[in-house]
């Protein structure tokens, strides 16, 4: 019997600060990656919506502070954390006026390892070997290549003096809690522009921050015109372009049942990340970033969306299927024939509303160049996975990562490139964009795979062999049983499918959750880094930007908890919102997220 070779992704470098084993963040401080950015996401809506003046003295920053708990139903242990993150916001734009080289990025030592670290000290702080081991390097190479002074080094005495020279106008640090709270009223005193990323212990050896953050703070500048952009709303904005009504009116009435059918999976619910992606990188790569989006780029965006849910008919029909958002899918529905049809009609509507598309004939003809490409690479990489079912064996998971690679990048490359395309922008653009969509591919769909286990997927309750980076991980780094039952698993000999709460039990035991969480983590950082060389302020703002929105978007549950009742309930988030206005009696309302 003849097997079908897999080949191996390469792995993308190492990235500082995620190679060492996972560290706990202390008590005070939300344990996973999503609650913070969760709460990061809650403040920058409340100081967008109060627009506060810095620098906002302590007991009011306090008040306020208090309000977006009583809002988001935030743990009162988080009080502390969430308040250093609105100080943070309410400086933002003023940071982002200070030209590079009049800004400070200070660090603390305890961001490296210590037991291996060879750096030596001197009367200023640590002096950076670059041994690769720690975050320190990283944060200190780029920020020196924009023109920052750097400093590895704790207490205020040296920054105080520096800020003392007129040539430090603004600070992006990283501290801890407890020297957060020591050193506010030096900041406050100073009223110069400074932000401070926590870090996620305050036991002074070995710490880790949240690198995505760091980066963010790092590279924000005036220059960037797409920083003010509201995401949010944009992405809303694309959501509205896909109601029955809305398709209608922009496609044309169907002139049959077929074209009924393909008009209603359109318009069934999603995501919609890809339309997103489109008009993203066009009004980044745009001279007004915040202009009206015309109907030429909606058209583009529709198309973009036509050739991903024409892919899930198709991927649902391989898979076997049941179920899509909820609901019964296309061919459960239809039939497989009659589903088949409409996943080819959509595709065929995707490239007639490029060719339609009122602009130069130039930019038409890339836009159908790049989604012709697309097409063809993830109908490769979805061949790999369909002919490895055939045959199934066990894939490492550099092996599952290069499947993820070509099956779930494309469609997001298509989505990119063609927004800079439409732009005039592709071909100073795709090398990065190529690279970009790479990584975030991978990264979305480690966290499909993470999703997938938990307790509300609707996935069925037990687990089928398939192209799983957590199930390549367990057979790799399982031992006894766990060993035993992920061999039987991948070569087709299991007598019975496990369960979906054993794979979760066995994968936090074995640590292969925190590997998989780390991986995921990789990759969004290498998504970022590969913007590195782009020149061009606003592609790299805004994609920095989607990573965060994408990834602060998509909830994992069923693994160490479920979350709070009133984060994913907009009536009590409602009433805590409105039982929160006597905190701070002197504010406007706020609305409830």
């Amino acid at each position: 019997m003849s097997t079908v070779a897999v080949r191996s992704a390469a792995l993308p470098p190492a990235i500082p600060g995620l190679v060492r084993r996972f560290r706990q963040p202390k008590k005070n401080i939300p344990q996973t990656k999503q609650d913070r950015d969760f709460v990061l996401q809650a403040v920058r809506a409340y100081a967008e919506e109060t627009k506060l003046v810095p620098p906002v003295p302590i007991d009011e920053l306090q008040q306020h502070t208090d309000k977006i708990l009583a809002i988001h139903g935030i743990d009162q242990v988080f009080r502390d954390y969430t308040g250093v993150l609105l100080a943070n916001e309410t400086w933002r734009e003023s940071l982002a006026t200070v030209p590079f080289e009049k800004r400070l990025l200070l660090m603390p030592k305890c961001l490296r390892v210590e037991s291996k670290c060879p750096a030596p000290f001197d009367e200023f702080g640590l002096l950076c070997k670059q041994c690769g081991l720690c975050s320190i390097q990283d944060f200190q190479n780029e920020a020196e290549k924009l023109g920052y002074a750097v400093l590895v080094a704790e207490g205020s005495a040296i920054v105080m003096s520096l800020i003392q020279t007129g040539k430090i106008e603004a600070i992006v640090g990283i501290s801890c809690l407890p020297v957060l709270e020591r050193t506010f009223p030096y900041v406050e005193a100073a009223a110069i522009p400074a932000v401070a990323v926590p870090l996620l212990q305050d036991d002074c050896i070995d710490t880790t921050v949240d690198v995505d953050w760091v980066w963010d703070y790092i590279h924000l500048t005036s220059e960037d015109k797409t920083r003010r952009l509201n995401l949010n709303a944009l992405h809303d904005e694309v959501k509205t372009w896909f109601t029955r009504e809305a398709l209608d009116g922009l496609l044309g009435q169907p002139t049959c049942q077929t074209e009924e059918i393909a008009r209603d999976w359109l318009a069934r619910a999603g995501k919609r990340w890809r339309p997103f992606l489109t008009v993203a990188a066009y009004q980044a790569l745009r001279e007004d970033p915040e202009g009206p989006v015309s109907d030429a780029v909606k058209l583009a965006a529709i198309s973009v969306e036509a050739f991903h849910k024409a892919s899930l008919i198709h991927d649902d029909i391989e898979d076997n299927d049941a179920e899509r958002y909820g609901e019964p899918t296309l061919h459960s529905e239809h039939g497989v024939a009659v589903a088949l049809n409409a996943g080819d009609l959509l595709i065929g509507e995707g490239y007639r509303l490029l060719a339609e598309m009122d602009v130069p004939a130039h930019l038409r003809s890339a836009c159908l160049k790049v989604a012709a490409d697309g097409q063809r690479e993830l109908c490769r990489g979805q061949g790999a996975e369909l002919l490895w079912n055939n045959h199934p064996v066990a894939l490492s998971n550099t092996q599952v990562l290069e499947i993820f690679r070509s099956k779930t990048a494309p469609a997001f490359e298509v989505a990119l490139k063609i927004g800079a395309a439409l732009a005039g922008r592709l071909d100073e653009t795709e090398d990065a964009l190529h690279q970009y969509s790479e990584n975030l591919g991978i990264a979305y769909q480690i966290r499909d795979d993470l999703d997938d286990l938990g307790d509300d997927s609707a996935a069925a309750t037990q687990v089928a062999i398939r192209p799983s980076i957590l199930l390549a991980l367990l057979r790799e780094r399982g031992k006894g049983e766990v060993k035993e039952v992920m061999e039987a698993l991948w070569n087709g000999q299991a007598t019975a499918l496990p369960e979906k709460a054993v794979i979760r039990q066995w994968a936090t035991e074995t640590g292969v959750y925190d590997k998989a969480t780390l991986m995921l983590e990789t990759y969004k950082e290498a998504a970022i880094r590969s913007l590195q060389e782009v020149e061009l302020p606003n592609l790299k703002g805004l994609l920095r930007r989607v990573i965060g929105k994408i990834f602060n978007e998509l909830e994992i549950k069923g693994w160490c908890r479920e979350f709070e009742q009133v984060n994913a309930n907009p009536e009590l988030r409602a009433e805590a919102a409105k039982a929160a206005e006597h905190l701070v009696p002197n504010l406007p309302p706020t609305p409830a997220a």
